[in-house]
């Protein structure tokens, strides 16, 4: 089983296979190898891409988008299917609630891995400790960063799951592999430390109970801004596409431009936004306070 079911728009990194198995359309138009055997199936996007289905129906369309590519190269070839549990640098897609539970159906009927790449919702940012939790994700395999040392030092990590692990254990011997600066001891520290912070001070709680729905009522002003579609969040992280008609879920004609004036307009009065195309993304430190949110 060689292949690897990746989605349309997905950040997995930027190193060959990193860009491989992520969906990022400017990444693989620059040339050079990709890895093979790793395709991409259409993302949960409901607002862009859902049409005249309610996001219910949208997410069972999209999520069945796997088992149809599945059935297309044959169960006997697809290894896993990866996924992020929300989408970050594809512009913050918040899934349908019918998407994840469809996904986790077919890769066991398919008896295929499920990676869950909690890179960006992992460690409190959704307001519970990994994004699996807040979908109620059962993953395989799930790899982690950011938040594991609130990026202060760098660090990541993959936690394996028993159904992997007892392989590795009782079948394969040596897992040869290694690399220069793993379990590097000023990382590691720091990442412990990060997390005993965010244990004793109910740092995921309080973005759970307090800060992120104080985030989220913020942010809904916005909601009659005639150029903001929609205001869609989970815990400390947003996504608002900007569209030229409401009603009918219209993008701009020239995709990204508006975007880029609002991203910078931003940033010139002291918010630093992101624009992905023309969605603007919003993940503020969870040490965030009400009054900075006021202002």
């Amino acid at each position: 089983r060689t292949h690897i079911i990746s989605r349309k728009n997905a950040y997995h990194g930027s190193t060959v296979a990193g860009a491989s198995l992520g969906g990022m359309s400017g990444m693989h138009s620059q040339g050079g190898a990709l890895v093979r055997d790793i395709v991409h199936i259409d993302q949960p996007y409901w607002y862009g891409e859902g049409g005249d289905h309610t996001p219910e129906e949208f997410g069972l369309i999209a999520a069945r988008k796997l088992e149809e590519k599945i059935e297309e190269l044959g169960a006997d070839r697809v290894g896993a299917f990866i996924g992020e549990p929300i989408q970050g640098a594809g512009g913050v897609i918040i899934p349908p609630s019918t998407y994840w539970p469809e996904i986790q159906r077919i890769c066991k009927k398919y008896d295929i891995l499920l990676i869950a790449d909690e890179v960006i919702c992992g460690f409190g940012r959704t307001g519970e400790w990994f994004g699996c939790d807040t979908f109620d994700i059962k993953p395989d395999l799930m790899p982690m960063a950011k938040g594991m040392s609130s990026g202060y030092l760098p660090i990541s990590a993959v936690m394996v799951g028993d159904r992997v692990a007892d392989v590795l254990i009782n079948e394969c011997g040596e897992f040869t592999h290694g690399f220069t600066y793993s379990g590097h001891p000023a990382c590691a520290a720091v990442a412990l430390e990060n997390i005993r912070i965010l244990r004793e001070e109910k740092m995921v709680e309080r973005v759970k109970d307090d800060i992120g729905p104080y985030f989220a009522n913020a942010l809904k002003t916005l909601e009659d801004h005639p150029l903001v579609g929609a205001v869609e969040t989970v815990g400390l992280i947003a996504g608002m596409p900007l569209v030229d008609d409401k009603k009918t879920r219209k993008g701009f004609d020239k995709p990204g431009t508006v975007g880029t004036m609002c991203r910078d307009a931003c940033v010139a009065n002291g918010v630093i936004m992101r624009a992905c195309g023309d969605r603007m993304v919003l993940s503020p430190p969870l040490c965030i306070t009400k009054e900075e949110i006021d202002e």
